[in-house]
């Protein structure tokens, strides 16, 4: 049940989206919702659908970065899009670049990854999610002591945004298993 009314939701995010992008192509907060949207989808998807999804993540927030260069939603999804094609395994990425037309999957590292969440956090410090993301990059890619600190700044950010307080016990519970 739960499953399929986030995909509802999430199918309704990105019309929504692909329909703001419409009105206003010239807008990066449109770009930014859509990439947010088809990220979302991705993310509840297997390995292989998401490498078909991860081309359009990356192609919108790229358009929000060439209208606003320091949009901290888009510098996000970017961050976020790196560290999740990271994230797969190696034989899935090998696979998705030869054979699903996932040779944009080859310009992914960590410390692109890296990069863009740094950016993101600098452009909004006071967001818990990018600290909380920026956490995850540092955790995976092998740099534990700044994964600690960042979780540590995280849990110190007043709660402002609605999902805030899930974010918190991310943080709580990511930090408590890397120690």
């Amino acid at each position: 049940h739960d499953a399929a009314r986030r995909t509802a939701l999430y199918a309704r995010a990105e019309a929504l989206a692909r329909r703001a992008v419409e009105l206003q192509p010239r807008d990066a907060e449109g770009h930014v919702h859509l990439a947010r949207a088809l990220g979302r989808t991705a993310l509840a998807l297997g390995p292989r659908d998401r490498v078909k999804y991860s081309a359009d993540v990356r192609t919108q927030a790229r358009a929000a970065l060439a209208i606003a260069p320091r949009h901290p939603g888009a510098l996000h999804v970017m961050g976020v899009w790196h560290a999740e094609v990271m994230r797969l395994n190696g034989i899935t990425r090998a696979v998705a670049r030869a054979f699903l037309g996932g040779a944009v999957l080859a310009t992914a590292s960590w410390a692109e990854a890296t990069r863009f969440m740094e950016a993101a956090v600098a452009a909004e410090p006071d967001r818990l999610v990018h600290r909380l993301d920026l956490a995850r990059v540092y955790r995976d890619s092998g740099r534990k002591e700044e994964a600690k600190a960042a979780y540590g700044e995280a849990l110190r950010l007043a709660l402002v945004d609605a999902n805030d307080d899930r974010y918190r016990r991310s943080a709580e519970e990511e930090l408590r298993r890397l120690r």
